[in-house]
């Protein structure tokens, strides 16, 4: 077996249970974590198919821009709902 092969496996793997975590998780800022890690495990699976421009692209507009929408959504309703419960 070769490394490329090992390491394909790998991210592969990686990929699948993140993608699994993802739905399985019960906290919502867990499942973001496991999806940015899917993400960026697949950008790996580009980069080792020469196609760089791919995973970049993969990086900016998955993990760097939806990632943190959800992010930014989840802090944001969770500060709301705190403040109502406090009342």
């Amino acid at each position: 077996m070769t490394w490329e092969l090992f390491v394909f496996l790998f991210l592969a793997a990686s990929a699948l249970a993140s993608a699994l975590l993802v739905i399985r998780a019960r906290e919502i800022v867990h499942s973001v974590i496991a999806l940015a890690t899917c993400f960026i495990a697949i950008a790996c699976m580009f980069v080792m198919l020469s196609a760089e421009f791919v995973a970049i692209i993969q990086i900016l507009v998955y993990v760097g821009a939806v990632v943190v929408v959800i992010l930014f959504g989840i802090m944001l309703t969770r500060r709301g709902i705190m403040e109502s419960e406090k009342r």
